[in-house]
Protein backbone atom coordinates (compact mmCIF):
# COMPACT_ATOMS: atom_id res chain seq x y z
CA UNK A 1 0.00 0.00 0.00
CA UNK A 2 1.45 3.32 -1.06
CA UNK A 3 0.34 5.76 1.64
CA UNK A 4 1.09 9.00 -0.23
CA UNK A 5 -0.70 7.93 -3.43
CA UNK A 6 -3.63 6.68 -1.36
CA UNK A 7 -3.83 10.02 0.49
CA UNK A 8 -3.79 11.97 -2.79
CA UNK A 9 -6.40 9.68 -4.32
CA UNK A 10 -8.73 10.13 -1.38
CA UNK A 11 -8.38 13.92 -1.57
CA UNK A 12 -9.03 13.96 -5.33
CA UNK A 13 -11.62 11.21 -5.74
CA UNK A 14 -13.81 11.81 -2.68
CA UNK A 15 -16.90 13.90 -3.34
CA UNK A 16 -17.78 16.30 -0.55
CA UNK A 17 -21.27 17.64 0.05
CA UNK A 18 -22.29 20.10 2.73
CA UNK A 19 -25.52 20.41 4.69
CA UNK A 20 -26.85 21.99 7.84
CA UNK A 21 -25.65 20.36 11.00
CA UNK A 22 -27.93 19.38 13.84
CA UNK A 23 -27.47 19.83 17.56
CA UNK A 24 -26.61 22.88 19.65
CA UNK A 25 -25.09 25.95 18.08
CA UNK A 26 -27.76 28.62 17.99
CA UNK A 27 -28.29 30.59 14.82
CA UNK A 28 -25.05 29.26 13.36
CA UNK A 29 -26.68 25.83 12.95
CA UNK A 30 -29.67 27.29 11.17
CA UNK A 31 -27.69 29.42 8.74
CA UNK A 32 -24.41 27.70 7.87
CA UNK A 33 -23.83 24.39 6.07
CA UNK A 34 -21.12 22.98 8.31
CA UNK A 35 -21.88 19.25 8.13
CA UNK A 36 -19.61 17.44 5.66
CA UNK A 37 -20.48 14.17 3.92
CA UNK A 38 -17.71 12.47 1.95
CA UNK A 39 -18.39 9.77 -0.61
CA UNK A 40 -15.56 7.69 -2.01
CA UNK A 41 -16.11 5.07 -4.72
CA UNK A 42 -13.88 2.03 -4.15
CA UNK A 43 -13.10 1.77 -7.88
CA UNK A 44 -11.45 5.21 -7.71
CA UNK A 45 -8.88 4.17 -5.10
CA UNK A 46 -5.28 4.10 -6.33
CA UNK A 47 -2.20 3.04 -4.38
CA UNK A 48 -3.91 -0.07 -3.07
CA UNK A 49 -3.50 -3.63 -4.40
CA UNK A 50 -6.31 -6.01 -5.32
CA UNK A 51 -5.87 -8.25 -2.22
CA UNK A 52 -5.93 -5.12 -0.02
CA UNK A 53 -9.09 -3.94 -1.78
CA UNK A 54 -10.72 -7.32 -1.13
CA UNK A 55 -9.65 -7.10 2.53
CA UNK A 56 -11.17 -3.61 2.67
CA UNK A 57 -14.46 -4.99 1.36
CA UNK A 58 -14.37 -7.72 4.04
CA UNK A 59 -13.56 -5.50 7.00
CA UNK A 60 -15.77 -2.54 6.05
CA UNK A 61 -18.67 -4.60 4.74
CA UNK A 62 -21.25 -2.75 6.83
CA UNK A 63 -19.75 0.69 6.00
CA UNK A 64 -19.78 0.13 2.23
CA UNK A 65 -22.97 1.04 0.41
CA UNK A 66 -24.03 0.54 -3.18
CA UNK A 67 -24.15 3.97 -4.79
CA UNK A 68 -24.64 5.08 -8.38
CA UNK A 69 -20.91 4.63 -9.10
CA UNK A 70 -20.72 1.16 -7.57
CA UNK A 71 -19.49 0.44 -4.06
CA UNK A 72 -18.72 3.51 -1.98
CA UNK A 73 -17.78 4.51 1.55
CA UNK A 74 -19.74 7.34 3.14
CA UNK A 75 -18.33 9.41 6.03
CA UNK A 76 -20.05 12.30 7.80
CA UNK A 77 -18.47 14.87 10.12
CA UNK A 78 -20.41 17.52 11.99
CA UNK A 79 -18.60 17.90 15.33
CA UNK A 80 -17.15 21.37 14.75
CA UNK A 81 -18.77 24.68 13.87
CA UNK A 82 -16.34 25.24 11.00
CA UNK A 83 -16.95 23.68 7.60
CA UNK A 84 -13.23 23.54 6.85
CA UNK A 85 -12.42 21.78 10.14
CA UNK A 86 -15.19 19.23 9.55
CA UNK A 87 -13.89 18.64 6.02
CA UNK A 88 -10.36 17.97 7.30
CA UNK A 89 -11.69 15.65 10.01
CA UNK A 90 -13.75 13.73 7.46
CA UNK A 91 -10.72 13.32 5.16
CA UNK A 92 -8.58 12.13 8.08
CA UNK A 93 -11.27 9.70 9.25
CA UNK A 94 -11.75 8.32 5.74
CA UNK A 95 -8.00 7.92 5.27
CA UNK A 96 -7.65 6.10 8.59
CA UNK A 97 -10.63 3.87 7.83
CA UNK A 98 -9.26 2.83 4.44
CA UNK A 99 -5.69 2.37 5.71
CA UNK A 100 -6.69 0.25 8.73
CA UNK A 101 -9.31 -1.72 6.83
CA UNK A 102 -7.01 -2.63 3.94
CA UNK A 103 -4.11 -3.92 6.03
CA UNK A 104 -3.55 -7.59 5.37
CA UNK A 105 -3.11 -9.69 8.53
CA UNK A 106 0.36 -11.01 9.20
CA UNK A 107 0.85 -14.68 8.45
CA UNK A 108 1.26 -16.76 11.57
CA UNK A 109 4.44 -18.76 11.66
CA UNK A 110 3.82 -21.96 13.61
CA UNK A 111 6.36 -22.48 16.36
CA UNK A 112 7.21 -25.39 18.63
CA UNK A 113 7.26 -25.05 22.40
CA UNK A 114 10.75 -24.87 23.86
CA UNK A 115 12.16 -27.69 25.94
CA UNK A 116 12.07 -25.51 29.06
CA UNK A 117 8.39 -24.63 28.53
CA UNK A 118 7.51 -28.32 28.08
CA UNK A 119 9.35 -29.22 31.29
CA UNK A 120 7.69 -26.34 33.13
CA UNK A 121 4.25 -27.53 32.00
CA UNK A 122 4.97 -31.09 33.15
CA UNK A 123 6.32 -29.80 36.48
CA UNK A 124 3.15 -27.76 37.10
CA UNK A 125 1.00 -30.79 36.23
CA UNK A 126 3.02 -32.88 38.70
CA UNK A 127 2.59 -30.26 41.45
CA UNK A 128 -1.14 -30.05 40.77
CA UNK A 129 -1.41 -33.85 41.03
CA UNK A 130 0.53 -33.81 44.31
CA UNK A 131 -1.80 -31.17 45.72
CA UNK A 132 -4.82 -33.35 44.90
CA UNK A 133 -3.02 -36.41 46.32
CA UNK A 134 -2.52 -34.62 49.65
CA UNK A 135 -6.25 -33.80 49.87
CA UNK A 136 -7.22 -37.46 49.98
CA UNK A 137 -7.97 -39.04 53.33
CA UNK A 138 -5.47 -41.67 54.51
CA UNK A 139 -6.31 -45.23 53.60
CA UNK A 140 -8.11 -44.38 50.37
CA UNK A 141 -5.30 -45.76 48.21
Amino acid sequence: MNQSILRQTIRLAAQASFSRSGGPGGQNVNKVNTKVTLRLALRDLAGISEPELNRLRETLGSRISAGDGGEEIVIAASEERSQHTNLERAYARLEMLVTNGAQLPKRRRPTKPTRASREQRLQSKHLHGQKKQERQTPGME
